[in-house]
């Protein structure tokens, strides 16, 4: 394939479709530099947005980005507070930061458990930037993978009540249909910061086949240079999806 220039070796036509990323490590980078975890949080937040535009500028079609899963509400009320401050923050400014660079913003998870204004505030974001056609961001906002498969089973037995869909109808492609990630390919590479090497209820149906990359750096610190190891490596790999 094609090299892409200034990026060494990776190959052009081998890149991800889809990128998913588990951002772990604010907190804990924080604690390091005897900083409050929301500064971490909100260090975090820059790496997302540099993340982004490098993904966008190399021709990554799809970034899912684990905001925030229905497990963080355990953490303590002033961390989720500041959590919840800096989402809506983020949220407020995604569509001038990215939706200037064309990208597209969808959010996946129970949205509904959300405050009203930041729910009001990811419906404003999604519309106004739904006809863009470049990268398409995806948040997961209070998401989980079981509760996302359950809600699909649901809507399932729903719609064979209603008529509109019979059991034999039934197979992987209509159940993924209704899945919040509906329409969105599944992830060809997940990364994870922090060295945790673990799925976190993290798109448990669509990683079925998607390769994983862990780094030892926490996410405050993940540079673009990381970004191209990782696709370097998933370039490296046979992906097999079970054959030989």
């Amino acid at each position: 394939g094609r090299l892409l220039r200034g990026k060494n070796d990776l190959i052009k036509g081998r890149l991800p479709v889809h990128i998913a990323i588990i951002p772990d490590g604010n907190g804990r980078w924080a604690q390091r530099r005897g900083l409050p975890r929301n500064v971490g949080h909100r260090e975090g937040a820059n790496t997302f947005r540099r993340v982004a535009k490098a993904c966008s500028n190399m021709g990554i079609k799809y970034l899912t980005l684990y905001a925030f899963s229905t497990e963080n509400w355990k953490r303590p009320k002033s961390e989720v507070d500041s959590l919840m401050d800096l989402l809506m923050e983020s949220i407020k400014k995604a569509d001038s930061e990215l939706g200037e660079s064309n990208i597209r913003i969808r959010v996946i998870g129970d949205i509904g458990k959300l405050s009203p204004e930041l729910q009001s505030e990811i419906k404003r974001v999604v519309m106004a930037t739904r006809e863009n056609t470049g990268m398409t961001v995806v948040f997961a906002l209070n998401y989980g993978g079981r509760d996302e498969i359950v809600q699909a089973v649901k809507k399932v037995i729903r719609d064979v009540g209603l008529g509109t869909l019979t059991l034999e109808d039934l197979n992987e492609k209509t159940f993924s249909e209704r899945l919040f990630t509906a329409g969105i390919p599944d992830p060809d590479l997940i990364i994870r910061t922090s060295g945790e090497k673990r799925v976190s209820n993290f798109l448990l149906w669509q990683m079925a086949y998607s390769e994983f990359w862990y780094t030892d750096v926490f996410w405050p610190d993940f540079k673009e240079q990381h970004l191209m190891e990782a696709i370097r490596v998933y370039q490296k790999r046979k992906r097999r999806f079970g054959g030989i």
